[in-house]
């Protein structure tokens, strides 16, 4: 057994765990793509970029955690209720009296799907690295970290706690993983540039869109090679829509796999879920381009659905070669 599975089982954690810290939200979404001006009616989901990336993980036997701050409210409740109900640990969720939980809308237009934001002032605004300093336990038994930029996005202190939650898990011995999520509107690419970029060459592993990429950091990025020129460190994902995504390892040739044709019905979290299959092929150790291949696939549920999250589960080891039969 390696010291890090013996902390993993000490407090009481899979040794695989990966932790996934980040603002979860109710959704609100019309009806079949009424306009939210004219909708009678809405459906009440639950997404946030970490924890559907911990959702997608469960569906695929993987062990994750999501921690955050949910206001102490009905719909805090039915955030952390939806998480748990699909396999994720939800037990380092702290919730608060004194902040509510963050809302947001999806309006559907022909030339795309808005998003309405009413998160200001949330309870997981207020990550802060006191917060970092209570996940201790789930930092000791987690084999890996994830966080996007929608965190360090939020406010000061969520800034704050993203640095330091890649300072506290490196101690921990567990592996950071970065998912550069820019959203431009919580902060402009000139706000987002420098500390968007401070984290991912702090993570062991990062993934960011080419298109993204040229948008906070310059158009002169002009290739998935300039990206790595930029950001170097250690493992690498650009991704380039339905191109396909370049994996690059330290000393290791570039590894590409195009992406497979899929009839796109909503685009919102696919990036989740691509990030989610990689993360699950790399921890079975598989080789570079099956961790690619399963990220297209489970990004390919999540571009066929309307919500953030699709069910994945028949991905799982073991599920494929049943429903092979």
């Amino acid at each position: 057994m390696t010291e890090q599975s013996q902390r993993g089982e000490e407090a009481g954690s899979p040794p695989d765990l990966v932790l996934c810290v980040g603002e979860s939200m109710v959704l609100l979404v019309t009806p079949a793509g009424t306009r939210l001006a004219r909708a009678r009616g809405v459906e009440l989901r639950v997404a946030g970029a970490e924890s559907t990336v911990a959702r997608y993980l469960a569906d695929l036997g993987q062990p994750a955690a999501w921690a955050s701050r949910v206001g102490a409210d009905p719909l805090g409740e039915r955030v952390v209720a939806d998480i748990a109900a699909a396999g994720v640990d939800v037990r380092y969720v702290e919730r608060d009296p004194a902040a509510p939980t963050g809302v947001y809308f999806k309006d559907p237009a022909p030339d795309g799907t808005r998003v309405y934001y009413y998160r200001s002032g949330s309870a997981a605004a207020r990550i802060d690295p006191a917060f970092v300093e209570r996940l201790a336990p789930a930092l000791a038994g987690a084999r890996m970290i994830h966080l996007s930029g929608v965190t360090p996005a939020l406010s000061a202190e969520c800034a704050a706690a993203s640095t330091a939650l890649f300072a506290r898990a490196r101690d921990a011995g567990a592996l950071c993983s970065f998912d550069v999520n820019h959203r431009p509107p919580l902060w402009s690419p000139a706000e987002a540039a420098g500390p968007l970029l401070e984290l991912a060459r702090r993570a062991d592993l990062v993934f960011v869109g080419l298109d993204e990429a040229q948008r906070v950091w310059g158009g002169r990025l002009r290739s998935a090679a300039d990206v790595r020129g930029l950001i170097g460190g250690g493992t690498l994902v650009v991704k380039d829509a339905e191109v396909g995504a370049t994996l690059f390892e330290p000393d290791e040739p570039a590894v590409f796999v195009p992406a497979p044709p899929v009839e796109v019905v909503e685009p919102v979290g696919a990036g989740d879920a691509f990030a989610a299959g990689v993360l699950a092929a790399r921890l079975r150790g598989l080789p570079a381009p099956e961790q690619l291949a399963l990220g297209h696939r489970v990004a390919a549920l999540a571009l066929r659905s309307t919500g953030d999250h699709a069910d994945a589960s028949a991905l799982r080891p073991g599920q494929e070669r049943q429903g092979a039969r």
